[in-house]
């Protein structure tokens, strides 16, 4: 694959300017894993694996949920993560033979996503989530009502591929993609064509410094997005015993796919039970406001997360306490995210969010508040394809310089 060496001496680019150790180990032209068990490494810093013993496929841990390790507050934790493209059912749960179609050698397929895919973990492809959640880490201290600081310091792609897919029944067009007569008699992992379902290959190429996916029309010729790595999923566990599907997000985070959250980010969650039990998963290296086919451009990264708790009076807490649903920021945003099954409800949300954020934060009368969002504040739909809708709104944090400055002052 002639893209392989051209691409993967600069992706380890992509951090916070955070020293992370563990980033330059390209074996073959991808990031293998830096190992086989959790723990801490040399600089203080915490590795999570994704193995058998680590993961969960398809659903989202509980407060039943044993952690994979517990980490202090304000630790650093290096995760592997994997996507399921490439080792679903449809795709015939083989990675190897999967991307051999693409041109992509066995010893460029990630050897954590062979293991789990050649493993006997249970997954019904009908009926469970199909992505692989890794953890979950128990945060020392961290009991319900306080909230989970995530903040994205690095994200490295670890292959110079992804997929994007489209499935029967999903998606924002159910019935009219795949373009195709649907699911046919004797579909299974044995005979995954039988499915017609629709997966995209995507290559990853570096032109003038920048990275870009590559797709082609029917002539051949490329079609070129910019990559902009994050994770699908961030979550802490809700307080069920029950069985958590990990399609769905709700107020403990899960699949928010908010584009947003890339590298330099920082998401805040509500804590619902003792520890925590944060996971992520859900690998993107691109995805649109809406993720309309199904999924985003679904590729496996090395995430960088530092983890920090807030205690329910801490004054960092976005909006105060009580906190009961996630809150997203960058350097130049502040994120209410709004989820329901209706968009409409959903868009409601994070319009009440935004209120009550500009109200108790930064001190501004709900009617005005609700007067800015409405003039200079954009409000986008994260995803529609995940059962629960999200929309998150952009606030831009240099039109209350004045206001921050005060606070800060006081």
């Amino acid at each position: 694959m002639k893209f392989l060496n051209k691409v993967i001496p600069c992706l380890a680019t992509l951090t916070l300017g955070v020293n992370v150790h563990a980033q330059d180990n390209p074996q073959g032209d991808v990031y293998q894993p830096l190992g086989s068990e959790p723990g801490e490494l040399p600089d203080g810093s915490f590795y999570i694996p994704s193995t058998i013993d680590t993961v969960l496929w398809g659903s989202l841990p509980n407060r039943n949920a044993e952690p994979v390790l517990s980490v202090p507050s304000g630790a650093i934790v290096i995760f592997d993560s994997v996507s399921h493209e490439g080792i679903l059912e449809d795709q015939g749960r083989n990675p190897v033979e999967f991307f051999s179609r693409h041109g992509v050698a066995p010893n460029e397929v990630l050897d954590d996503a062979r293991t789990i895919a050649a493993s006997a973990l249970d997954h019904d492809f009908d009926a469970d989530g199909p992505h692989v959640v890794t953890g979950p880490v128990a945060i020392e201290g961290a009991q319900p009502g306080d909230v989970l600081k995530i903040e994205v310091l690095a994200l490295l792609p670890r292959a110079p591929y992804g997929v994007i897919s489209n499935r029967h029944g999903k998606g924002a067009l159910p019935g009219e993609f795949p373009e195709n007569s649907g699911p046919t008699s004797g579909a299974s992992v044995q005979q995954p064509e039988l499915y017609n379902n629709v997966s995209v290959f995507t290559e990853i190429e570096e032109v003038d410094g920048e990275h870009y996916s590559i797709l082609h029309n029917q002539n051949g010729e490329e079609i070129r997005f910019l990559i902009a790595p994050f994770m699908g999923i961030m979550g802490v566990a809700p307080d069920t015993g029950g069985t958590v599907n990990s399609i769905p997000p709700a107020a403990y985070g899960g699949n928010l796919d908010i584009n947003e959250l890339g590298v330099g980010s920082t998401l805040y969650l509500p804590i619902q039970v003792p520890g925590a039990f944060f996971y992520t998963g859900d690998p993107h290296y691109a995805q649109g406001d809406g993720e309309v086919a199904l999924t985003a451009l679904e590729a496996p990264l090395r995430a960088t997360l530092r983890l920090t708790l807030l205690p329910a009076s801490d004054p960092g807490i976005p909006g105060g306490s009580p906190f009961t649903q996630p809150f997203g920021e960058t350097a130049e945003y502040w994120i209410p995210i709004g989820l329901d099954p209706d968009l409409n409800e959903a868009m409601k949300q994070a319009v009440r969010e935004g209120i009550e954020f500009l109200s108790l934060t930064l001190g501004v009368d709900r009617a005005v508040a609700y007067a800015y969002l409405s003039a200079a504040s954009d409000f986008e739909i994260s995803q529609v394809v995940d059962r629960t809708k999200g929309v998150h709104g952009l606030i831009r944090k240099a039109d209350f310089s004045e206001t921050t400055q005060h606070i800060e002052d006081n």
